[in-house]
């Protein structure tokens, strides 16, 4: 599914070169649930930008389905990032005036589905993540947790091999946080690939194996042996 070997990130400032990431080798297999942590600027939102085809290692190499991604012009790396990642973000990014079923519906606009098939599957996303009810209402009707999980239903609209998620319980409150985790582990419950990154080791801990950064490097490596598992009333995946 995901491999990467020797991968290194290097920023040039001008006066000093910054290494982001120094010499990373991983490997994320299929249906895996995984986390990413460190504290800040360890390195880790670095590794999200490249896995997610956001940005481009200096040296090294990254694999995503047995294809060398790395080497890609930025046209198929618009397509793989709209058809093969589903992402999900600390802070939504979700259109502002835009209704919950048109925000999830944009990654079938940029990959051509027709009107009417964009609808039926947007609103079918936002049943799967309990908002099938909420698909009329704007982001700023919607509670942080319901914003979360329409990012969510956006992020699976196209059936991607992999979700990166970025802090994605790191703008919530405890009780939508649990929420958002519910509906990650139900979906890695029907084989969705999961890559989560975080600083907060309760969240790592509903993963099946941690890689700990820091300085831009992997300096730690663990199985979680009994890993916590979130659940939610509302949650449909797999029901």
């Amino acid at each position: 599914m995901i491999r990467v070997s020797n991968l290194s990130k290097v920023y040039d400032t001008g006066s000093v070169a910054v290494h982001a990431l120094r010499n990373v080798d991983l490997t994320v297999k299929s249906g895996e649930y995984v986390a990413i942590m460190g504290p800040s600027g360890s390195g880790k939102s670095t590794l999200m930008n490249i896995l997610g085809c956001l940005d481009q290692p200096t040296a090294g190499e990254y694999f995503l389905d047995g294809v060398a991604v790395n080497t890609l012009p930025e046209q198929e790396l618009a397509r793989i990032r709209n058809r093969k990642i589903g992402f999900v973000f600390q802070n939504f990014n979700l259109l502002a005036r835009t209704p919950a079923v048109a925000n999830v519906e944009v990654p079938l606009v940029y990959s051509g589905v027709p009107r009417k098939e964009r609808r039926e599957r947007a609103l079918a996303a936002l049943e799967i993540v309990g908002l099938g009810s909420r698909a009329s209402h704007k982001p700023n009707e919607l509670s942080g947790g319901e914003r979360q999980r329409v990012a969510i239903a956006r992020a699976i609209i196209n059936e991607p091999a992999i979700i990166l998620a970025d802090e994605p319980t790191g703008a919530l409150d405890s009780k939508s946080g649990n929420e958002v985790l519910a509906l990650l582990e139900r979906l890695h419950q029907q084989g969705m690939t999961i890559l989560v990154v975080t600083h907060d080791r309760d969240v790592a801990e509903h993963t099946e194996k941690i890689y700990h950064f820091r300085d831009g490097e992997i300096v730690d490596y663990e199985v979680v042996e009994d890993r916590k598992i979130a659940v939610s009333q509302w949650t449909k995946v797999g029901d």
